[in-house]
C-alpha cells in the first residue's frame, strides 16, 4: 500500500469511489460498474495518473510535460490507461486544443504554411486568422512534427458523472477530501442512511445534467424557443429538480430583459414557479404598455405574496402603474418610519465609513462593533444548530455539505418546523444562553452557512447574550427562519451596547451617496414594527479646515 500522505488523492478517489459503489449501485450503468472494478485492478501507479489527469483541466495533455514524484515512469503508467481506451493517442484535437497545449513558438511552423508572421501577432490572433481557413481536426501527430505525445483523457465525462453522484452538484470537487484532510474545512457530521443521495433514479441524474446544459445555453445566448423546449424536457416529479428548472427558466427570462425581448420575457416568466418571476412578469408587462394587465396581476399577487420582497417590489410598482391607467393614487399603508440620524465626520485615509462611524460612537461604557450580517445570524445559527443540521430527506447528500441542499428553498422552515419551535423554546425557558455559549465551544470551526468563526469572539458573544433580551433574539430568529434566502442578509452594520443598561441598539451606515438597499429597508421596518432598537446613520464629510 502507497503512504498516505504521497497519495492523498488516489486515496480519497478510492474513498468517493467506494461510497458511491454502496449507496449508488442502482443508479449505476454497466460502463460506469465497468470503470469501478477495472479502476481497482489498475496498476496502482495508473490509477494514481488516471487521478492526476482528472483533477486538472484537460482533457489533453502532452506526456512531456507530465512530471510528478510519486510517478516515476508517466508512459508506463499511461499504457493500461491507454489499453482500457480511458487514455487516447490518437483522438482528433481540434485547432483550440491544440493552441491551448502548444506555445506561441511551437505554433510557429504551422503559422508559416498559413503565411502568418507569428512574431507581430497575439496568440489569440492567430488562433483566430487560423480558424478563419475552418481546418478540420487531426490528430496531434499531424498538427505537429515532433516526438512528443498528447493523451486525450476520455474518462472524463464517465468520472463527471460519478462525481456528481457523490456531490449532488457540479461546484465541488475531489479537493473537498484534501480539504478537510488538511483542517481547512470540518463539516458536521450528519447522519447519512442509503437514501441520504441527491438522486433517487438514473433519470434524476440525466435531468441534472441536462439543466446544467440549458443553463451554459442560456449564458451563451442560445435560441429561446429551443431552450424552452429543452427545458420543457426536464420536467420531473423531482421537487429539487423542479425547482432548478424553475431558476433556469427566471436566468432565462432575465436574458430575454436585458436583450429587451419583452415577448419572449413575458412567455417565459408566466411559466415559471421560481420566487421573483412574478413581479418580473409584472415589470414586463408594464415594459409593454400593457398597464392593465401589469396592475391586475400586481394586485393579485399583493392578495397572497410569495415573500416580503414581493410585496416590497410591488408596492413601489403599484402607484407608477395606476399613473399610467390615470387612477388615483391610493395612501401607502401605515409603515412605521425609519429612525434616522445625520453625523458629520472629518474623513480619516481609505477607511471604510462603517468603521469610522464605529470608531466615533465607542465608548468604553458603550462599546460598537462592526459586524454587519454576522452577529445576530451567528447566534441563531448556534441555537437552531440541531434543525439547520437535521437529516431531513434532500438536504444531506455527502459528508461535505457547509449546510442543508434545501437552505433556500420556499419550505425549508415548513419542512423543519418542530425542530425550530423546539430550539426557539430555550429562549422562552431561559436556557438558550447555555445552549449558545455550549454550541459554540463544541462546535467551533465547524462549517455552517450562518456563523462566521472568524468574526464570532467569545468576548463579543458573551455581550450580546447580555445585553440583547430574549424576546427581541425570538423576533429575529422567526424572521431568519420564516425566510432565510432573502433575510440573512441586510442587517444593520453596526452594534451599540449598554452593557451596564443590558440593551443595545442596531446602526445601519449610509455614506454621501449611498442609499438603502431593499432587504435593509425591511429589516429595518421590521424592527421598527416590531420595537427592535434600530436606527439609519447618514455621514457626511467635513469640509478640510471645518
Amino acid at each position: 500500500m502507497f503512504p498516505e500522505y504521497r497519495y492523498y488523492y488516489l486515496h480519497n478517489f478510492q474513498r468517493a469511489l467506494a461510497w458511491i459503489e454502496a449507496r449508488c449501485a442502482d443508479l449505476l450503468d454497466e460502463a460506469e460498474r465497468g470503470f469501478l472494478s477495472s479502476f481497482a485492478a489498475l496498476p496502482p501507479l495508473s490509477q494514481a495518473l488516471l487521478v492526476r489527469l482528472l483533477m486538472r483541466r484537460g482533457p489533453w495533455f502532452r506526456a512531456s510535460r507530465l512530471a510528478y514524484e510519486e510517478i516515476p515512469a508517466i508512459a508506463e503508467a499511461a499504457a493500461p490507461l491507454l489499453a482500457a481506451g480511458w487514455l487516447a493517442a490518437d483522438d482528433p484535437m481540434t485547432l483550440e486544443e491544440l493552441f491551448a497545449l502548444s506555445t506561441k513558438a511551437e505554433l510557429a511552423p504551422l503559422c508559416a504554411e498559413a503565411g502568418l508572421d507569428p512574431g507581430s501577432m497575439r496568440k489569440a490572433d492567430l488562433l483566430a486568422a487560423l480558424q478563419a481557413r475552418a481546418p478540420a481536426p487531426r490528430r496531434y501527430a499531424e498538427w505537429r512534427a515532433d516526438a512528443d505525445i498528447a493523451w486525450k483523457v476520455r474518462a472524463a465525462a464517465l468520472c463527471e458523472r460519478l462525481r456528481l453522484m457523490f456531490f449532488g452538484n457540479l461546484r465541488q470537487d475531489w479537493s473537498e477530501f484534501v480539504l478537510a484532510d488538511l483542517g481547512v474545512f470540518q463539516y458536521e457530521q450528519v447522519p447519512l442512511d442509503r437514501a441520504a443521495r441527491a438522486f433517487q433514479s438514473r433519470a434524476d441524474i440525466d435531468c441534472y445534467l441536462a439543466l446544467a446544459a440549458c443553463r451554459e445555453a442560456v449564458d451563451d445566448g442560445a435560441d429561446v424557443a429551443s431552450l424552452l423546449r429543452a427545458l420543457d424536457a426536464c420536467a420531473s416529479a423531482n421537487p429539487w429538480l423542479e425547482q432548478r428548472r424553475a431558476k433556469v427558466l427566471l436566468r432565462l427570462g432575465q436574458r430575454c430583459e436585458r436583450e429587451g425581448d419583452w415577448g419572449n420575457a413575458e412567455g417565459v416568466y408566466a411559466q415559471c414557479a421560481y420566487p421573483g418571476a412574478r413581479h418580473r412578469l409584472v415589470r414586463v408587462r408594464e415594459r409593454m404598455g400593457r398597464h392593465e394587465a401589469a396592475l391586475a396581476l400586481a394586485l393579485q399577487a399583493l392578495r397572497a405574496p410569495e415573500d416580503e420582497t414581493e410585496a416590497q417590489r410591488l408596492a413601489r410598482m403599484l402607484p407608477r402603474l395606476r399613473r399610467a391607467l390615470g387612477l388615483a393614487e391610493r395612501p401607502a399603508g401605515g409603515v412605521p418610519g425609519l429612525a434616522r440620524e445625520d453625523v458629520s465626520l472629518p474623513r480619516c485615509g481609505a477607511a471604510r465609513v462603517e468603521e469610522q462611524l464605529r470608531a466615533h460612537l465607542h465608548r468604553d461604557e458603550a462599546p460598537v462593533h462592526y459586524v454587519e450580517n454576522t452577529l445576530i445570524n451567528a447566534l441563531f445559527g448556534l441555537l437552531c444548530w440541531p434543525a439547520v443540521f437535521a437529516p431531513v430527506p434532500g438536504a444531506f447528500f455527502h459528508p461535505f455539505q457547509r449546510g442543508p441542499a434545501d437552505l433556500d428553498a420556499p419550505d425549508f422552515h415548513a419542512r423543519r418546523r418542530p425542530l425550530f419551535d423546539a430550539c426557539l423554546a430555550a429562549l422562552d425557558d431561559g436556557s438558550y444562553r447555555d445552549v449558545i455559549l455550549r454550541r459554540h465551544a463544541e462546535k467551533a470551526g465547524i462549517q455552517s452557512p450562518f456563523v462566521s468563526w472568524a468574526a464570532l469572539t467569545e468576548p463579543l458573544l458573551r455581550l450580546a447574550l447580555d445585553c440583547i433580551a430574549a424576546p427581541h433574539l425570538k423576533l429575529y430568529f422567526q424572521r431568519l427562519a420564516r425566510d432565510v434566502r432573502n433575510n440573512r442578509s441586510g442587517l444593520p452594520d453596526l452594534i451599540r451596547f449598554w452593557p451596564s443598561e443590558k440593551r443595545y441598539e442596531l446602526i445601519e451606515v449610509k455614506g454621501p451617496g449611498d442609499r438603502l438597499q431593499d432587504n435593509q429597508i425591511r429589516w429595518l421596518r421590521y424592527c421598527a414594527e416590531h420595537g427592535l432598537p434600530a436606527r439609519v446613520c447618514h455621514v457626511t464629510w467635513q469640509e478640510e479646515g471645518a
